[in-house]
């Protein structure tokens, strides 16, 4: 393994070679996560959704990723990026399928919902990227990573709508994305016959004990609690979403099954915890293994603000640009890709900036741009010109992205 700090990119050997397979992989994982996003529109028209429907399929999309990312890094750490990864695209096609197959809106909001798994991809690379690659390289490895397999979004935008014109029909958003769930199918075989979890000689060190962080103090073991509970609170606010009260497809009781269940989830993780890190409560732990948690919880917080908000602006960026300005879907869908598409440059250059100046002083300047950027994109309307509008959404996106990557280059170390 090179610990040069210069890459090749255009080698396809050693752990470039990993790196290339592993962007594509992320790619795909991440079309499949958001091929609904630029047929929104002709989903709405071919099966009379409502504006209500359409915004619930956009949480629905997102909600199960913040547990299975949890799940996801779990299974890596047990099994392998190898495997899970193979596994994860496998899965994903077979959920696209369903989805496309979808002939009614339960049916569609419950493919749509277990798809969320498809953003897990994005854990199972940085293990596999930090395997291959020296701390020097890190940085700038996981950016490109990240970029380029975020890319998958923009890609999606760009193409889907033109494939769902070629297909035709009101179905033509059907096979659009059935065409990405044959992708990840074959590319599942691709992945798991052409990569290993390590280098040649190297060792896949596994956590001694699964299911929880380890933590090195009493505070930290109840900050780690704390941090826990938006993940189930944002479950919680899916299901009362879909309740009597607001969109109708759950009954009162299956919610209040759902309240309890993530309850009873919560509470199961806390005890678990507790079995991992009890021992903090009873004699001091090594110095040489003591961290301050409070690194986590803000590390989760800026990736809420970069990775977390964009996931949200991809979704929705091209339905608001087509009921805005009034373009048609592939239109839309080529500006949209824009705010996704600098995904490509922002970040690695993220990951390089970081790995050059220093990366708490980097993450905190790039996460005031963020700030800057979406206050800018909260103003637009239908008053603004549509190229104020495009500056607009470039400029906050060279911040956001930059931001995955500077955000990436911390999380292996």
């Amino acid at each position: 393994m090179s610990t040069s700090p210069k890459l090749n990119f255009l080698s396809f050997s050693g752990n470039i070679r990993i790196l290339h397979l592993s962007w594509i992989a992320f790619f795909i994982s991440f079309m499949v996560w958001f091929n609904h996003a630029p047929l929104l529109a002709a989903m709405r028209e071919s099966m009379g959704l409502t504006d209500q429907q359409i915004k619930t399929l956009l949480i629905l999309n997102v909600a199960l990723t913040i547990p299975a990312r949890i799940i996801i890094g779990m299974l890596v750490d047990a099994f392998g990026p190898r495997r899970i990864y193979s596994m994860l695209l496998l899965v994903s096609s077979i959920l696209c399928f369903g989805f496309a197959l979808a002939d009614t809106y339960e049916r569609l909001a419950l493919m749509r919902f277990l798809l969320g798994f498809a953003g897990a991809g994005f854990v199972i690379g940085i293990r596999m990227i930090g395997e291959w690659f020296p701390a020097k390289q890190t940085g700038i490895a996981q950016g490109i990573y990240g970029g380029w397999g975020n890319f998958g979004s923009a890609g999606a935008a760009v193409t889907l709508p033109t494939l769902a014109i070629m297909f035709g029909g009101p179905d033509g958003w059907r096979w659009a994305i059935a065409s990405t769930g044959v992708l990840a199918l074959i590319y599942s075989a691709v992945y798991f016959f052409s990569t290993t979890d390590t280098p040649k000689g190297s060792t896949y060190f596994k956590p001694r004990r699964n299911g929880a962080l380890e933590v090195s103090s009493p505070g930290d073991f109840f900050l780690y609690l704390i941090m826990n509970i938006p993940m189930y609170a944002a479950l919680g606010v899916l299901a009362w979403k879909l309740g009597p009260d607001n969109i109708g497809m759950l009954s009162a009781n299956i919610i209040y099954l759902i309240y309890t269940l993530l309850s009873l989830l919560y509470l199961f993780q806390a005890i678990r915890i507790y079995q991992i890190n009890g021992h903090v409560f009873k004699t001091a732990v090594p110095d040489i293994e003591r961290y301050q948690f409070k690194q986590v919880a803000v590390l989760n917080l800026a990736y809420m603000v970069t990775f977390g908000s964009e996931l949200a602006v991809v979704s929705m960026l091209p339905l608001f640009f087509m009921d805005t300005f009034h373009l048609t879907a592939t239109t839309a869908g080529l500006i949209a890709s824009i705010f996704a598409g600098l995904n490509l440059v922002m970040r690695p250059a993220g990951g390089w900036i970081s790995d050059k100046y220093g990366r708490k002083r980097s993450l905190a300047a790039i996460l005031f741009g963020v700030a800057i950027g979406y206050m800018l994109m909260s103003l637009m309307n239908s008053d603004w010109p549509i190229l104020l509008a495009v500056a607009a959404t470039v400029f906050c996106s060279l911040f956001v992205n930059s931001g995955n990557g500077a955000v990436f280059a911390v999380i292996p170390l």
